[in-house]
């Protein structure tokens, strides 16, 4: 009776969730089978084949993956590409300068000719994406080692991918789904020319920044505007003047018609990673150790950087992605812990856990197979707590925060060269080494490093037992009699990787014993024996996890068969859909679905670097010149939510119309739903989104660029 009920509370859960956020993200090629019924009815008027096709221009082909970490989609037949500011901001810094302040000041081309070219910035197209789990797994065996068992899934990946690309400019890989129960092939082509075009000032494309990140209601036009290019053949190619623009198989229209409560919805993009299916055991390690560490870690450092980013505009420029980049995670896991907390997830998997053992209990050949799933999971999680720890504060301490160190750590590779006496070798890899160079130091101030190191190794002492610290502590001990800061500003003071031309200097004739004596080169290369040190203790413990989380999933999937399991997202492109939708967070409080420039007006405070705003668009608002993007009750509108599931690496993600048409870009998830990577909350999850109609209005009214309108197919 117990397990009787149980499946009908399951049922009852996944009926009524469809009623207020669809969950899932779902693979393309499999939406005809499993979802184009219930999108249909929810208002998509397109086919599946509309969606996804390998014979045809479909939707699939204006999504990319922008960047390494973000989603993007073509809006013109000459290549004009939309994502978040966010997305865009590392390559908006990278072109910024003090006399050229992009990110303060915004940037427009306005013609072809003054855009700017992004160096190192690529975008990629999908191909196709085809199930080859009989080939993958049928080079494996039950009695395998976990060790063996990956050996022999990256030969037979390596054949399928060569494969796939012989005699194509294509990129391809096998990824593993469900936690290595299937396997796909995803199929790739890759542009790397790709150039800015606009780019909002911050005061817009950042409005809110630490404080209203993660946040709704939420007034932050989180858009930039860049193209790709193509050589003249239509192939992919490195930057050349001589390319041109990029000729798309398909693109997004624009629709800047009237949107409204529980209008249709659906995200495509590349969303980074979730772990739905994590254990109790996994949840308290997340929230113990992950989380805590990385909010404390980074905590500090940015405390540090902020400093100096507001005392010097130079430093504020080199430092703003970075910082960007770090308080984002930072101030997730902040929400994530206080969520997980509230909502008691970690609870609510146990009891599901031991249904799941109940259900696996009464039967002996399910016992057989998913009878040590659990125990192999809660094991390894216990047994590595430790050294996960370290693990943490190694990558986190030294690797993210301590910049010089980690440079000089990058010099291993030349030091083998060196040692082996291979000259021409030796060369290639100094070459390669010079090209990093003035991209690393542009965006690296000597005095802001110095102090984030000061902070880092004194907290990595006080915070990590000392058996793990790496060997220089004990030259702190005994050379400095324990002063960290002298010893850090001894090592600044004497290594050649303090400044560019020092090392460019040492490249230009590489000597091994200058390298192997630099202060910071040998800190790095103890900091990277404790670190191979705890990784290899770890091995043993992550196998043994690995093989757990695969029969765990393979389990779950058995025991509630009425329920289609999507699988976790890997970076792969998915599909998700929902409708714009309000939410109430809170007892008596309630969320409206979107916002408007009134609003952002509303929470102006001038000079602050968070809320400022400028005049002109004060200006605008107080005039109502909103143009042709107005909302029929005479607002402009600015962002709103939907219900769809989502998470990081769906930022930029091109937000649909059951026509097909985009209506706005993805940025950001909710505060309330923070646990969402982890458990999906359907009364709680909410997609933040710009409205297109107010990129559309900051591009052409506020900032002049009306011209760019004219490439896209705009609908009325």
């Amino acid at each position: 009776m117990r397990k009787f009920l149980f499946f009908i509370v399951i049922l009852l859960t996944v009926s009524v969730s469809r009623t207020r956020a669809d969950e899932g993200m779902w693979l393309l090629p499999l939406i005809d089978k499993l979802n184009i019924g219930t999108m249909t009815e929810m208002g998509l008027k397109l086919t599946a084949e509309d969606i996804y096709s390998i014979n045809q221009a479909s939707l699939k082909d204006a999504i990319v993956i922008f960047g390494g970490g973000c989603t993007g989609e073509i809006v013109s037949p000459q290549g004009l590409l939309l994502t978040n500011h966010h997305c865009g901001y590392g390559a908006i810094q990278r072109l910024s300068s003090v006399e050229n302040d992009y990110l303060n000041n915004g940037f427009w081309a306005m013609s072809t000719e003054e855009e700017l070219p992004s160096q190192g910035l690529s975008v990629t197209f999908l191909v196709r994406i085809e199930d080859v789990t009989g080939k993958v797994l049928g080079k494996t065996s039950a009695d395998m080692t976990e060790a063996a068992r990956r050996e022999a899934i990256m030969a037979e990946s390596a054949a399928i991918t060569a494969e796939a690309t012989k005699g194509t400019q294509y990129n391809a890989r096998v990824a593993p789904f469900y936690s290595g129960n299937q396997y796909f092939l995803l199929v790739y082509e890759v542009y790397s020319d790709v150039r800015l075009v606009g780019t909002p000032p911050n005061s817009i494309g950042k409005f809110g920044h630490d404080t209203d990140n993660w946040m709704w209601p939420r007034h932050t036009g989180d858009f930039s505007v860049f193209r790709v290019y193509m050589s003249p053949d239509g192939k992919p190619a490195q930057y050349s003047k001589d390319n041109v623009p990029l000729k798309p198989k398909h693109y997004l229209p624009v629709s800047i018609k009237n949107l409204q409560k529980d209008d249709f919805a659906m995200v495509m993009g590349y969303p980074g990673g979730t772990t739905r299916y994590m254990t109790s055991f996994e949840v308290d390690q997340a929230m113990k150790i992950t989380n805590a560490n990385r909010i404390k870690i980074r905590g500090i450092r940015q405390e540090i950087w902020m400093k100096d980013m507001k005392a010097d505009p130079k430093v504020n420029i080199q430092y703003a992605s970075k910082y960007s980049g770090s308080s984002n995670y930072w101030k997730f896991s902040i929400g994530q812990n206080e969520g997980l907390t509230r909502l008691r997830t970690a609870e609510k998997k146990a009891a599901f856990e031991a249904e799941f053992m109940n259900w696996v209990k009464a039967d002996p050949a399910r016992k057989a197979k998913y009878g040590n799933a659990l125990t192999l999971i809660e094991n390894a999680v216990k047994g590595r707590v430790e050294k996960l720890n370290v693990q943490q504060y190694l990558a986190e301490v030294f690797r993210s925060s301590t910049e010089m160190i980690s440079l000089a750590g990058q010099m291993t590779v030349l030091e083998e060269t060196l040692a082996g006496g291979d000259k021409e070798k030796t060369n290639g890899m100094t070459d390669r080494l010079i090209r990093s160079i003035d991209s690393f130091y542009g965006n690296y101030n000597m005095p802001t490093d110095l102090s984030t190191t000061k902070a880092m190794l004194r907290l990595y002492r006080e915070d990590i037992d000392p058996q793990f610290h790496p060997d220089f502590y004990a030259l702190i001990d005994k050379k400095f009699k324990g002063n960290t800061d002298a010893f850090v500003d001894d090592m600044f003071a004497r290594s050649i990787f303090t400044s560019s031309e020092k090392v460019k200097a040492f490249l230009a004739k590489p000597d091994l014993k200058v390298l192997q004596k630099d202060p910071a080169y040998t800190v790095a290369k103890s900091i990277e024996a404790v670190r191979s040190a705890v990784q290899k203790d770890l091995e043993g413990f992550n196998a043994d996890l690995t093989k757990g989380q695969r029969t765990w999933m393979a389990g779950v999937m058995e025991f509630v068969p009425n329920k289609t399991q999507y699988p976790d997202a890997n970076s792969t492109m998915r599909l998700t859909y929902g409708k714009v939708q309000d939410y109430y967070p809170y007892d008596a409080v309630h969320y409206n679905w979107y916002t408007t420039l009134d609003g952002v007006v509303q929470k102006y405070q001038p000079g602050d670097y968070e809320f400022d705003l400028p005049k002109r668009l004060i200006d605008l608002n107080s005039k109502k010149e909103y143009g042709r993007y107005a909302a029929p009750e005479g607002h402009l509108p600015v962002c709103f939510i939907t219900n769809n599931d989502i998470t990081g690496g769906n930022s930029g993600s091109p937000v649909i119309n059951g026509n097909g048409e985009l209506i706005g870009l993805a940025f950001d998830g909710n505060w309330e739903a923070m646990t969402s990577d982890i458990a999906f909350e359907p009364d709680f999850q909410r997609c933040i989104c710009v409205d297109i109609r107010y990129v559309l209005w900051v591009m052409d009214i506020y900032s002049g660029a009306g011209h760019l309108l004219m490439e896209m197919d705009i609908r009325e």
